[in-house]
């Protein structure tokens, strides 16, 4: 038996006229395409160069000198042999993440004897990644805004910082975004116009401050400088934000880097930290995050982990096991522990190499400005100080591409490519009337 077609009816143009919801305009017709952010622009310019010399230096992971991204050795043995272990068997981990993963990492951030740890006022929360981290402490914030009737505070970012933070607090449903002075022209952090800007920031203000390794200009606070801010955060009652973003491969220790956090929770500061373990054990096709909060009192804590399930099973419901299983069980193995920090500390001295390696070479060229800038940073990011024309110069002129505001990663730079950038550099500072900001 032949099935009749349904019929339908067409304008001159083939339109359908019948307008069937269903064969209607799409509910996404409206759909404005959103702003490209500057590392996928450069990324997607850089895949298109075919200049064999070509160089990207805006990435976010660590480059180890063959120009891959890396994985530790350590990392992958374990792997190996979770691979082939019969009693790590493929589950989901509770909400809030595993519970060996999230001690460990309280416990070298905060460390064990810190007074926030003994007295049980610290919750730890596994995340799929840094970002995630950030959401979900920008969601807290937010829950703590919609039952403060008297929160007026808005938050606090660097300038220069990540531009993805200002969108991740703004779909967390908090629009009113500031900025305080960080970076200035002379290469360096400026603390005095700093303190100012926090100084007049409205109580309850809260203040996202990098702990290390801040992006993207490499450049961060004295433990001195550190103390500065932490006295004016309690006297203006501000609420710190802290981040660590690549913990570990700032001085090439977890606790190192995590000083701030430390000091600030010994004054008995409540505070937010979101952190990433990505960088410092490879894990980047595992993203592990961790999300620290430390409160006034234990009778809070209940509450604020009820909140933060919640929150997790609307935007994660759970993270994946495998990377923080990694994490916890080189830090939970003191011979694991001895290995891992080997392997990190030469990622560390193989960046500062770089940076020694290219301020000499730009010295010899005799290429114009001081360069001490480029050691006195640490981490996988360096801001050169190059203008806008000189960046453009490098992209368009040598094939190198960098962020717009001059800043690279430093694990890019490689034996091979070492040469080509300082001679580039040189070029693109010397080439035309181009101005360099006074040492």
């Amino acid at each position: 038996m032949k099935m009749s077609q349904p019929s339908s009816s067409l304008d001159e143009k083939g339109v359908n006229q019948n307008r069937d919801p269903i064969c209607g305009m799409s509910v996404f017709t409206d759909t404005q395409s959103a702003a490209v952010s500057p590392e996928m622009r450069l990324l997607s310019a850089f895949k298109k160069d075919n200049h064999g010399r070509k160089v990207f230096l805006a990435g976010r992971e660590y480059y180890s000198e063959e120009g891959k991204t890396f994985e530790l050795r350590l990392v992958g043995k374990i792997k190996q042999q979770f691979s082939t272990s019969p009693t790590i068997r493929p589950e989901y981990p509770p909400s809030l993440g595993l519970r060996g993963f999230t001690q460990r990492v309280t416990e070298i951030t905060l460390e064990k004897r810190c007074q926030a740890v003994v007295e049980n006022r610290v919750l730890g929360v596994q995340t799929p990644g840094f970002t995630a981290a950030v959401r979900l402490g920008a969601e807290l914030l937010r829950k703590w805004h919609d039952v403060r009737a008297d929160w007026c505070g808005p938050v606090y970012l660097s300038s220069p910082c990540d531009d993805s933070l200002a969108d991740i607090y703004r779909a967390a449903g908090i629009q009113e975004i500031r900025h305080y002075y960080y970076w200035d022209d002379k290469q360096q952090v400026c603390l005095e116009k700093l303190l100012a800007d926090l100084d007049g920031a409205p109580e309850q203000s809260v203040v996202v401050l990098s702990a290390s390794a801040h992006y993207p200009t490499g450049a961060d606070l004295s433990q001195i400088q550190w103390v500065s801010i932490a006295q004016l955060i309690m006297k203006r009652r501000l609420f710190p934000f802290l981040l660590l973003p690549a913990q570990g491969l700032c001085n090439g220790d977890l606790e190192w880097d995590a000083w701030p956090v430390q000091y600030f929770a010994s004054q008995g500061m409540e505070l937010l930290c979101a952190q990433s373990l990505s960088h410092c054990f490879g894990l980047y096709g595992d993203a592990v995050g961790h999300l620290l909060c430390v409160l006034k009192q234990n009778s809070l804590l209940l509450s604020v982990q009820s909140q933060a399930e919640k929150m997790i099973r609307s935007l994660w419901a759970q993270p994946s096991d495998t990377g923080a299983r990694v994490v916890a069980t080189v830090l939970s193995n003191p011979a694991h522990v001895v290995e891992w920090k080997g392997e990190v500390k030469h990622l560390v001295e193989r960046c500062m190499l770089i940076r020694q390696i290219l301020r000499r070479r730009l010295r010899l060229l005799g290429t114009p400005g001081c360069w001490d800038h480029l050691t006195q940073q640490r981490g996988l990011f360096c801001c050169t100080g190059l203008n806008g024309q000189q960046v453009d110069f490098l992209s368009k002129r040598r094939h190198i591409y960098l962020l717009p505001s001059g800043c690279l990663n430093v694990s890019a730079i490689n034996g091979r490519n070492l040469d080509y950038i300082a001679e580039s550099i040189h070029l693109a500072v010397t080439t035309g009337s181009f101005s360099w900001p006074s040492s």
